[in-house]
């Protein structure tokens, strides 16, 4: 099948892998985001598609806009049987969308109609999901609103991070995406129709939403924490110094005496323990601003935190 990819970031790479080890598909090129810069340096970085493309010999194309005409005739010319988005940053025009006979699909890393939108990922730890997975599904001019081919549970472990479920959901989504691919070419690939009733929906994150609120529970805090791993990180302020957390684990302490947010005890071998409005964490791992991520007992040889101090919920 003659196939144009589309696709960015890390989490498209696994796809693309599949889609290159399928024997029946013919790779017509890549498609990705443009050169971007990025980093402390902001030094201009290609998108992991791209990389991963140039090492397989795979022609690449770099839009603005894939609704620009220049584009679209490139697309035309090509004459695609298949389109394959994954994660790709930008909105499918319909011309585009119905340019090739067999359609264009996607992998969404949700159990649709859960999860619709950006941050699927993270939505399914922070909301404390034990069970996420992914989907493939035809695109149409909605947002992830298409009829489902297949999808594929994956269980979420307790200590899950974003960081660690999304590389899972990642191969999961290659393998199901080749699964996929095997029965658009056998002519079996089954359509069903999203009930829209029980969407949810996953909007993208922003730096702002990993601000810690100690009034929620134990377990809330923990999960956002790791639902914002390594990206874009929960944090508090201690003073006017902002502290972004890791590692949290909710344990067995009285915290009666202490208010929400407040320093309960400190193992310097383990961490710090932190009142919540309902129960308290264990937080093993923090980055201070302008630092590098550290054990907190590291952490607690530089800044001596002792009990009763207090973090804040709010920006100083």
């Amino acid at each position: 099948m003659r196939t144009v990819f589309m696709g960015s970031p890390e989490f498209a790479v696994e796809s693309l892998k599949a889609l290159h080890q399928c024997s029946f598909i013919e790779l017509l090129g890549v498609v990705t985001q443009p050169d971007r810069p990025k980093g402390r340096g902001l030094k201009i970085q290609p998108p992991p598609v791209k990389v991963f493309a140039e090492q397989i010999g795979i022609p690449v194309w770099q839009p603005e806009r894939v609704a620009a005409p220049d584009f679209m005739a490139q697309m035309r010319l090509l004459s695609p049987e298949l389109i394959v988005v994954v994660a790709f940053g930008q909105k499918i025009p319909t011309a585009l969308l119905e340019l090739p006979p067999l359609g264009c699909i996607n992998v969404h890393g949700s159990l649709l109609p859960e999860y619709r939108g950006a941050a699927p990922i993270h939505r399914a730890i922070i909301d404390g999901r034990t069970v996420t997975g992914v989907t493939t599904m035809y695109l149409d001019a909605g947002w992830d609103t298409g009829d489902m081919i297949l999808k594929r549970e994956l269980t979420i472990a307790p200590d899950e991070t974003v960081g660690s479920l999304h590389d899972r959901m990642a191969l999961a989504g290659g393998g199901l995406l080749a699964q996929t691919a095997t029965c658009i070419r056998n002519g079996n690939a089954p359509r069903i129709a999203q009930d829209h009733q029980k969407a949810t929906y996953a909007p993208k994150l922003n730096s702002a939403d990993g601000l810690i609120h100690w009034d929620q529970s134990a377990l809330e805090i923990g999960n956002l924490i790791r639902g914002l791993d390594p990206w874009p990180s929960a944090f508090t302020y201690y003073g006017d110094r902002q502290l972004r957390l890791y590692c949290p684990e909710v344990i067995d302490q009285d915290v009666r005496n202490f208010p929400s947010g407040a320093i309960v005890k400190i193992d310097k071998g383990q961490g710090f323990i932190v009142s919540t409005g309902k129960g308290s964490l264990l937080i093993k791992e923090v980055q201070p601003a302008g630092k590098k991520r550290m054990s907190a007992g590291a952490f607690l040889q530089g800044y001596p935190l002792e009990q009763g101090d207090r973090f804040e919920s709010r920006v100083p």
